[in-house]
């Protein structure tokens, strides 16, 4: 008994070491836990701050790809100079122009030209002085917003390209009915001067004109093969414009891929910004319009498609399937003519005296490079 008395402390004092024993690993491993976390709260406190940095820094590389550059004006500081005549639109901005032929005041014709893509109111044509005077022909050129030496529009769209041509006629006065001429993407402004404005217009004539591909009056089928007939690279910009606008100037600018075939021209053309000139051309154009063209009811009796049969940005089978739904165009279709058939000895003559004075070819093979 005194036995177990006496063994008692010894057994107490060896639980106590072993407590003590196991205390130790614990706060060892309390101050090896506490070790950690503090290195692992020291690297994410440096983590995060570098995270952030690459999103911020991600996200501001996206925006600056995304947005155009500041356009430069004509006559701002800084800017191009003014060299041709401009007329002041309600809205502020200036539409430049130029005029062709006999003085308005004396012309029984006023015709106002719509420069293509790429192009401005300086737009070589082969019409003579001789055959605008036995026409009687007043001839009114200008560069569409951002074109040339007219003020930019971030709101441009196929409705206000009418409104400009309605303004721009009546600033200067050629009279309340005029006829139209729209050359390749100068068409979509014509056939919004056919929906918007139908009671200004004496005649009309496209010349190689525009054609959207999404136009929901084109069978599925034609259209899909006029993209494929494309360059690969202007099939996958009109895509992107139609699809992503807001992507577009992005993929203008990257250097993955070839973004268009057509920008080789003038650089006075686009000297305000190729975003200004060409890109919102395209943007607008493969907009969503707001009207289909084959939904237009006889806005005029005197109007016209000149196509060429060679043509490989804009498809003759397209032309052929909108004027067989619209009977009152009057078609015509240079056999052996591309894109430039604008450019072709005669085809001025045959367009003009076609619209002007009714006087169609028999023959259109006589048109030639």
């Amino acid at each position: 008994m005194q036995e177990m008395q006496e063994a008692s402390p010894s057994s107490s004092k060896k639980i106590s070491a072993a407590a003590a024993r196991a205390h130790t690993r614990r706060n060892r491993a309390t101050t090896s836990n506490s070790s950690i976390k503090g290195r692992l709260n020291s690297i994410s406190a440096m983590f995060v701050p570098i995270a952030m940095a690459l999103t911020v820094g991600a996200l501001g590389w996206v925006y600056q790809s995304l947005k155009p550059p500041p356009p430069k004006i004509c006559g701002s500081p800084g800017g191009p100079p003014i060299t041709s005549p401009r007329v002041q639109l309600r809205d502020g901005r200036h539409l430049a122009y130029k005029e062709m032929g006999v003085a308005k005041e004396e012309a029984k014709h006023k015709l106002v030209i719509i420069h293509g893509f790429d192009n401005s109111k300086d737009i070589n044509l082969p019409i003579q002085q001789e055959l605008m005077e036995e026409l009687s022909l007043y001839v009114l050129t200008f560069d569409r917003a951002g074109y040339g030496e007219s003020d930019p529009y971030p709101s441009r769209s196929v409705k206000s390209e009418a409104y400009d041509i309605e303004e721009l006629a009546d600033k200067l006065q050629i009279g309340s009915k005029f006829y139209v001429m729209g050359i390749s993407m100068g068409a979509y402004p014509a056939y919004s001067c056919l929906k918007y404005i139908p009671h200004r217009l004496a005649g009309v004539a496209l010349v190689v004109p525009f054609v959207h591909y999404w136009w929901p009056c084109l069978p599925a089928n034609l259209s899909r093969d006029g993209l494929q007939k494309l360059l690969p690279m202007d099939s996958r910009a009109f895509r992107v414009a139609y699809y992503a606008p807001w992507l577009f100037h992005w993929w203008m600018t990257q250097k993955w891929f070839p973004s268009l075939s057509l920008t080789a021209g003038n650089e006075k053309v686009k000297q305000q910004g190729v975003h200004e000139s060409l890109y919102r051309d395209i943007l607008a154009g493969y907009s969503k319009w707001e009207f289909d063209p084959t939904d237009l009811i006889n806005p005029t009796s005197n109007f016209h498609i000149w196509q060429g049969y060679e043509d490989r940005v804009v498809p003759f089978q397209l032309q052929r399937f909108i004027s067989g739904k619209l009977p009152w165009i009057r078609y015509h279709e240079v056999p052996e003519g591309g894109h430039l058939i604008v450019h072709y000895n005669g085809l001025g003559e045959a367009v003009l005296k076609s619209l002007l004075v009714g006087e169609d070819p028999l023959t259109l093979d006589h048109v030639k490079p």
